[in-house]
């Protein structure tokens, strides 16, 4: 009798820890059947996200379509649930400088719950101590899985500017940082001058590489309040496969570890000494974490910033310890409870999925982006051939790259002006071949970094889903005179309000990023349109 009852007790404390753990299964209770286009499927809501809504079907298959193509119907029912939904999650990830666990009835339920187990123990151990043992890992999983599942190790934070900025300080020759109270702005040229770049290449697309203008509105963007995310954008052969996803302290961007055909580049040897190579914009970036920074830097501080706004580190941790266990970002929370990345030579190489929250484009590309600009037309990859090396010219304004190819020697001798005119040599044993290109002019970058000081700021920005608001916090009397303008990426203006209105309705563009420029003041700031 004794025994059957303490079996009672345990399953009785043990049910809830799990139930806990596993929230019960209402799907059933949202299934309906959708209106999209011609056809009608049955399933329930399961997100909206890139102005896509995604169905789950039997059998945890889900679908997704664009958000237009839904009946007026469905939309309701789409923007009620997004709407319930995101009362549910958004206050828990809304609350600055938070490192604790949110407060929550689940405390007083886990102490009940762990009460219940350490009395169910003791009388294990007074009557049925064999079975003491068996009882106490079951019910510690049970307790692990809840935690993990049931309370977020970090919630949002405000990161200092400067704290940012020293991490660039040893690079500060080559890269130019700024800032406002949404971003951390990287600006560069895009050439590594820590390495020799290409060299090692055993797989080259025959792309070199040669200066880009991340300057101004086109500098790289890490959010200065980084979220952590309710759904991870995932780092993958679909995801980022275009564009960065983050900066390297010496200015270089870092991209998807897979191409845009969804090649290991690492793998596939397209990558140098230094895990970079050219895109087909000749603009050179990393696939891979340059832990060789860390000869220029010290191992306490970040090596790359990843756009949701957290550190990366190599493989140990900044206190110069192993490195811990990581998760499925591969990184963790640190012992000062701020989340960070660590990049190791083993796949996913930096970033698994972001932690924090980011935004996708239509093409998967993280928003806010840096642009890169070529000067002549992609080529083809060149099967056989190995880099050997890549000087840099006398004059600093090209390169001699070096190669072989069956067992022998070629070269690309390459030079730009500063007006963006651009002459290649191709070197080979029976000739040499000379084309040239038309290009942007060449960047240069500003002599000191820019702190932006905000309590100089002229003007208050609102964002609403439909219209931008503009006041200004100096002189009221600016108004009359004030022009708002909004530019796409490409710098085609794409609506502008009258003088001395100060608002700017965007309710018919299209989603992605765009410049807003404010006049008088030549102010320019990055803005998101979202659906």
């Amino acid at each position: 009798m004794k025994k059957h009852l303490i079996y009672i007790i345990f399953l009785f404390l043990l049910t809830p820890i799990m139930a806990f753990s596993h929230s019960g299964n209402t799907k059933a209770l949202f299934d309906r059947d959708w209106q999209i286009g011609n056809r009608q499927i049955h399933g329930s809501f399961y997100m909206l996200k890139d102005n896509k809504v995604y169905i789950e079907q039997e059998h945890n298959h889900i679908v997704s379509f664009p958000y237009s193509e839904l009946s007026k119907k469905d939309r309701l029912y789409t923007d009620a649930r997004y709407k319930d939904i995101l009362q549910i999650n958004v206050p828990q990830y809304s609350i600055p400088n938070i490192h604790s666990l949110p407060k929550s009835p689940f405390y007083t339920y886990s102490i009940f719950v762990l009460l219940g187990i350490i009395i169910l123990l003791l009388i294990l151990f007074r009557y049925q101590r064999v079975y003491a043992w068996y009882f106490a890992c079951i019910a510690l999983v049970s307790m692990t899985y809840s935690f993990k599942d049931g309370m977020p190790a970090l919630q949002s934070v405000q990161t200092d500017p400067s704290t940012i900025d020293s991490a660039f300080t040893p690079f500060k020759e080559h890269v130019v940082t700024s800032w406002d109270k949404t971003y951390f702005r990287v600006g560069s040229l895009g050439l590594a001058t820590t390495h020799e770049m290409m060299k090692g290449i055993t797989a080259w697309q025959q792309q070199v590489p040669i200066p880009q203008c991340y300057i101004g509105n086109n500098a790289w963007s890490i959010p200065l309040n980084p979220i952590m995310a309710v759904n991870s954008v995932p780092v993958d052969q679909k995801h980022c496969t275009r564009g960065g996803i983050a900066i390297a302290v010496n200015g270089i961007a870092i991209f998807n570890p897979y191409t845009n055909t969804g090649v290991d580049a690492y793998a596939d040897g397209q990558l140098d000494n230094w895990g970079g190579h050219s895109g087909r914009a000749d603009d050179y970036h990393y696939h891979i974490a340059p832990t060789h920074l860390y000869s220029f830097t010290k191992q306490s501080l970040p090596i790359a910033y990843a756009f949701d706004g957290f550190a990366i580190y190599g493989d140990k941790e900044p206190d110069g310890s192993d490195m811990k266990t990581l998760d499925i970002h591969h990184g963790h929370a640190g012992t000062n409870g701020v989340y960070h990345y660590h990049g190791t030579l083993t796949v996913p190489y930096t970033i698994a999925s972001f932690a924090g929250e980011v935004t996708e484009d239509s093409t998967y590309q993280i928003i806010p982006q840096s642009s890169a600009k070529g000067c002549r037309p992609a080529l083809t990859p060149l099967k056989g051939a190995t880099i050997t090396g890549m000087i840099p010219n006398q004059m600093n304004n090209g390169y001699t790259l070096s190669y072989t190819l069956n067992n022998q020697t070629y070269k690309v001798d390459y030079s730009w002006t500063q007006a963006g005119n651009y002459t290649y040599n191709f070197i080979s044993p029976t000739g040499t071949t000379t084309n040239q290109y038309k290009g942007q002019t060449i960047c240069s970058l500003p002599t000191s970094s820019v702190q932006e000081d905000q309590s100089k700021e002229q003007y208050d920005i609102q964002q609403f889903s439909d219209r931008i608001l503009v006041q200004s916090l100096s002189d009221v009397s600016m108004l009359s005179a004030m022009q708002l303008s909004l530019f796409t990426v490409d710098g085609k203006l794409a609506v502008q309000s009258l003088t001395g209105q100060n608002l700017l309705s965007t309710q018919s563009l299209p989603f992605g990023l765009y410049f807003l420029s404010i006049q008088p003041g030549n102010m320019i700031k990055s803005i998101i349109v979202k659906p």
